[in-house]
Parts: structure tokens; C-alpha cells; sequence
């Protein structure tokens, strides 16, 4: 009698678990690196993003533009020039999907707990050729405004105008964010929900998103980029009279024990 050359059921049995072991010994990994990889788009998205608002500054004497109180001042309007509207540049990879559609149609992603992963948009914004998303913020206090224009209220003292200022590495300029400006103080109370609709009255809630895993991407007034964590984002130098060292800090008595559920297990600064 010839001997078969077929597998057994045992044996395919055998393989099929081997299989599907490697399978669940490899996608975690593949997760992570897929994570770290749009991470790695983001900071290189926003560097792009330093060079032009270097290019911006410096046809402008080096200032920066006068802000939103003022006819297509916005920093996604005026750096229209350079991004052309393109979705790609205009978001992070890890927030794509508009709270809006093209046509108007809400995705309902805004204020909901998705929020943090999803893009602000699309937005008609003048002086633009078409209906625009975005997943960044400018940090508001970056601009140039005219005597009375300053926005949000603040006052003229808080606004740094220019790049050639000193401690640069450590002021926002461009971010991870759910609403494409903001005027954060050291005061904001920390949203209670990861994604929460942009809050007037506690800005940093704007930029307080889990876009990778505790971090957001951030470009800083020195054109670097880099993550920076949830909890750290009140520790940066927002405004020129802001307190690095106010009520949500480790240095100003917070533990982490203040913070809001979602938040709490990333790291203190």
C-alpha cells in the first residue's frame, strides 16, 4: 500500500495554532509600530509647518501675522500660500476624519469622546480657495495684533509678536489640536473628557488631546518639534506673563490625584 503524502486533521490543527500564535505574538507589535509611525509623521509634518511660518516671519520684517480679529490673518489662512489646502499637510495622520463633511454634514465626532482623533472642519475660511479641515492649532498669543484687536481679550503684554525672543524652545507655536487657534492660561481646568468641544473658557482644552497615547505633536518657536506630554502642556511658556509653574503643575502643588480620570495615569510634570 502507498502512504499518503496529506496532512492530518491533527497535524493542520497543530499548524493553525502555531499560526495564529505568531499572529498574536506580532500584531501587538505591528500596532505599536504603526503608532510610532504616524507619531513620526506628525513631528515631520510640523516641521514642515516651522518652515513656514520662518518664510512667513521673515517677509514680514519677522513678525508673525496679526491674528484672527483681523480679515484672513489667521495662521491657516495667511500660510495658504505654502499649504495650498492640502489635507495631507493641513492634518495629523492620527485625526483625519472632519467633525463636517464636505457638504456639510456633521459626522457627529465633535464633543463626543472620538473627538481627540478626529479633524476640526471643514471650515470656509476667506481668503482660501476652498471649504479647508485640519487636525493643528496655532497658540494664539504667537501673533502680531494691532492696538484693540488682540484676541480673546488678552491683553497687549502677553503676546510675543516676533521668533526672536529668549527660552524659544519652550513657547507652542503649532499643534495637535481640535479647534485651529487659542489662548490657553495656567488657570484652564483640564477637560473631563478626552475630545471635549472646545471650551472658551479653558483653552488648553484645545490641545489636550490623546492624539499619541498621552502626547501631542507640537512645533516650537525655535521651528523644533517635538511630543509633549498632556500633563506638560501647562508647564509650557504659552505667554510671555505666563506662569510655568501654576495651579496644574507638580512645582505649583498638583498631584495626580487633581486630574480628571483620562488623564491620570500620564506621566506628572
Amino acid at each position: 500500500m502507498r502512504k499518503s503524502k496529506a496532512f492530518t486533521l491533527i497535524e493542520l490543527l497543530v499548524v493553525i495554532s502555531i499560526i495564529a500564535l505568531l499572529m498574536s505574538i506580532l500584531m501587538p507589535a505591528m500596532t505599536r509600530v504603526k503608532k510610532q509611525a504616524r507619531s513620526v509623521a506628525c513631528l515631520s509634518k510640523l516641521k514642515q509647518w516651522g518652515i513656514w511660518f520662518y518664510m512667513y516671519s521673515e517677509d514680514y520684517s519677522g513678525r508673525f501675522m496679526q491674528g484672527y480679529r483681523i480679515t484672513n490673518q489667521r495662521a491657516v489662512q495667511v500660510l495658504g500660500q505654502y499649504h495650498k489646502c492640502d489635507p495631507e499637510i493641513l492634518t495629523c495622520p492620527n485625526a483625519t476624519k472632519p467633525w463636517v463633511d464636505e457638504y456639510g454634514n456633521a459626522s457627529g465626532l465633535e464633543g463626543s469622546f472620538l473627538g481627540s482623533t478626529s479633524a476640526w472642519g471643514y471650515y470656509n475660511l476667506s481668503g482660501l480657495p476652498t471649504r479647508i479641515k485640519g487636525s493643528y492649532g496655532v497658540n494664539g498669543y504667537i501673533n502680531d495684533p494691532p492696538t484693540g484687536a488682540e484676541g480673546n481679550g488678552r491683553p497687549a503684554s502677553h503676546f510675543w509678536r516676533t521668533a526672536n525672543v529668549g527660552g524659544a524652545a519652550y513657547i507652542p507655536i503649532w499643534m495637535d489640536a481640535i479647534r485651529y487657534n487659542g489662548f490657553p492660561l495656567q488657570t484652564d481646568v483640564p477637560p473631563p473628557f478626552d475630545g471635549e468641544r472646545w471650551n472658551d473658557n479653558a483653552q488648553m482644552g484645545r490641545y489636550c488631546v490623546s492624539r499619541h497615547d498621552g502626547f501631542i505633536g507640537c512645533l516650537f518657536l525655535d521651528y523644533s518639534a517635538r511630543k509633549v506630554g498632556l500633563k506638560e502642556l501647562w508647564t509650557l511658556k504659552w505667554h510671555k506673563e505666563y506662569d510655568q509653574a501654576g495651579p496644574w503643575t507638580k512645582a505649583g502643588g498638583a498631584s495626580s490625584a487633581d486630574w480628571p480620570d483620562w488623564i491620570k495615569p500620564f506621566k506628572d510634570y
